[in-house]
């Protein structure tokens, strides 16, 4: 049986605000929490319902406690409580991503496993974009969290401290498939609902577009799947190096 305290107090991290008082996040999942503890992320809570052998001193949780704290219908076995690990400046060198307004968990947790993928180290959020320590961006980026820093900040601000050009996906734009990308940069993203704020746009260097290859009319590309595109392209010509 685990406590009724520490099940309150992993419900209540649920919240972004008892997050923030409290220091800490949850996740939940094997793979998830493996990959975080692999990355160096020691939970100082963890629970399983089962003994399993990658997480021999987990303490036992039945399954109808686990519903009960769980942000997921089906629960996934183990749960980890983790300590926010303490902000540093981001470090502006080499290419980063910045989001405008993003506010669908699960879009963050995939751009910041695309971000780990394509070796983008730095995101810059705007201060109303998701937190990325939500359940279900925790859940969504499977683990990448660890390998990739999220900062929340004015993006205006940032865009002028770091002195790098900016470049945005704007359906207006030039095609990315033939654009020259830099050696460094900033690939601004805008909202899923309103693309980027307009009084980000005097920021932009360049405006860069998604050409369809079939049908013009059809909708718009989901915004982790737009960010994946334009990486890869940028990738094409500016491979990755290790810092």
């Amino acid at each position: 049986m685990v406590a009724k305290r520490e099940l309150k107090f992993i419900k209540s991290l649920h919240q972004k605000k008892q997050r923030s008082l409290s220091g800490f996040f949850l996740a939940e999942g094997v793979k998830v929490v493996e990959t975080l503890m692999d990355a160096g992320w020691k939970p100082t809570h963890l629970y399983s319902t089962s003994r399993m052998g990658q997480f021999p001193s987990a303490q036992p949780i039945s399954e109808k406690e686990l519903k009960s704290v769980s942000t997921l219908k089906q629960p996934n076995q183990v749960l980890g409580v983790f300590e926010i690990p303490a902000e540093r400046p981001p470090e502006y060198q080499g290419w980063i991503l910045a989001l405008d307004r993003l506010r669908d968990p699960g879009n963050l947790g995939t751009i910041i496993r695309l971000c780990d993928w394509f070796g983008i180290r730095e995101i810059l959020c705007s201060p109303d974009s998701v937190d990325c320590f939500n359940p279900k961006v925790v859940m969504a980026s499977m683990g990448s969290l660890a390998r990739v820093q999220v900062h929340y900040l004015p993006l205006g601000l940032a865009f002028a401290e770091s002195g790098l050009p900016v470049f945005g996906a704007d359906m207006d734009g030039v095609s990315a498939s033939t654009f020259s990308f830099p050696k460094e940069g900033i690939l601004l993203m805008g909202s899923e609902s309103h693309g980027i704020n307009p009084d980000l746009k005097d920021n932009l260097k360049e405006a860069l577009n998604i050409r369809p290859f079939a049908n013009p009319g059809a909708e718009s590309l989901n915004v982790g799947v737009a960010t994946g595109i334009l990486m890869y392209e940028l990738r094409k010509q500016q491979p990755f190096t290790q810092r």
